[in-house]
């Protein structure tokens, strides 16, 4: 998530004069030094691309927590909503360790299997691209372990997360990888190496598409808005990219809708960024936060995302963002009912295998060998449900 701060007119008259913006746009410190050539043209500055409009309510879902047991939490949410059909199951895999990004097998059977229940459902799974991710390592170290991973030493382990997905049932999962990718709170951040952090995600892509019987796609969600460096800076390619998503959250403190519709890098720019590559869009995370119990806020985002060629969307609920799980927000809780409530969803869709990208060079025979050992890890620590509940004291709240 992103936390803007307005600046001084002098500099945003300077960086106005400098970067295609749009004048009256609040910028923030970080936007004066890092907005450049690949910034948006200017509203009315060429033809709008084509918005793409669903016919049918777009998938949706609730992300209620990242372990196995967080499962029958979907249930019950679907039965507050007047028996609405929650068709996206949304989870993590925590970073702690190699062993994490592997995928423990137990959850990752256990989502599948809910996801196999009804072909209409959709799991979405956060990947984390580098470990530890989130403890606060410095952006030389990141530079470093994004050119090992270009260099394919992790390669293995998305090898085997791939494979145990395939075996269980999840090969159709949507991957939000190394999600966020334009802030600062997470080691698979971009802006210390944005040309590796691009070559490092077209590899991981690659690795994990070569394994027989996948159909995964690969949802981009970064940051609404600026963040630390243009999420433009860090897209990979529209051959490794199958959805174009964005974690959207009510702040900073003040802003209104159509402010994060018109900022830089904001909705607006996202869907005619996707609609441009014939892409549709997503919402991984979006929900309440800075400005309290907004009621406004879900339901122009609700519309937002109705009203565009949205791939799926997943609401994080608990406080202070969402409304199931969170008593202080019942004005917008009683909106999103009236909005969600019996909501029949969207057709089954099963996608087709995309074409493997070029892999450099995959894993040796011996790293191959014992990638495909039937060895199952320890139990990792038991992820956290989310973003933290309170204010965090870094722009990004943590979420495992």
């Amino acid at each position: 998530m992103r936390i803007g701060r307005l600046t001084l007119a002098a500099a945003a008259l300077l960086l106005l004069a400098t970067a295609s913006v749009p004048a009256g746009t609040p910028l923030s410190q970080t936007e004066r030094h890092v907005l450049s050539s690949d910034a948006f043209e200017p509203r009315g500055a060429a033809p709008r691309p084509p918005v793409q409009r669903p016919k049918h309510e777009p998938p949706f879902g609730a992300f209620v927590g990242s372990w196995d047991n967080y499962i029958p939490q979907i249930g019950r949410y679907a039965h507050w909503l007047g028996d609405a059909n929650l068709q996206v199951g949304h989870t993590y895999l925590a970073g702690n360790g190699w062993a994490d990004i592997e995928g423990e097998p137990v959850v990752l059977g256990m989502w599948s299997q809910w996801r196999l229940a009804d072909p209409s459902r959709q799991l979405v799974l956060g990947v984390p691209m580098l470990v530890p991710n989130e403890a606060g390592v410095p952006d030389a170290e990141v530079a470093k372990l994004l050119g090992r991973g270009v260099r394919g030493d992790f390669d293995g382990h998305f090898l085997k997360l791939a494979r145990r997905l395939v075996a269980l049932g999840g090969a159709d999962t949507v991957l939000t990888l190394g999600w966020e990718m334009n802030g600062t709170t997470y080691t698979h951040r971009c802006k210390p190496d944005p040309a590796a952090w691009k070559a490092y995600w077209r590899r991981i892509v690659g690795v994990m598409r070569s394994v027989p019987g996948q159909r995964f796609r690969f949802d981009f969600a970064p940051n609404r808005g600026l963040d630390a460096i243009p999420w433009t800076k860090c897209y990979p390619g529209d051959d490794v990219v199958d959805i174009i998503g964005m974690d959207s959250y009510d702040q900073p403190a003040g802003n209104t809708f159509d402010d994060y519709v018109r900022e830089p890098y904001g909705l607006q720019d996202q869907v005619e960024f996707a609609a441009k590559r014939g892409k549709p869009v997503s919402y991984p995370e979006w929900g309440l936060f800075r400005n309290g119990d907004n009621p406004e806020f879900v339901q122009r985002m609700v519309e937002w995302m109705r009203t565009h060629d949205t791939a799926y969307q997943t609401i994080t609920d608990y406080c202070p963002h969402g409304f199931f799980q969170c008593g202080s927000n019942p004005r917008s809780a009683a909106r999103f009912k009236q909005l969600m409530a019996g909501s029949k969803g969207a057709p089954a869709v099963v996608p087709t295998a995309p074409p493997a990208p070029a892999v450099p060079a995959l894993p040796s025979a011996s790293a191959s060998a014992s990638v495909s050992a039937s060895a199952t890890p320890s139990a990792p620590p038991k992820p956290s449900a989310g973003p933290s509940a309170g204010p965090p004291a870094s722009p990004t709240p943590a979420r495992r």
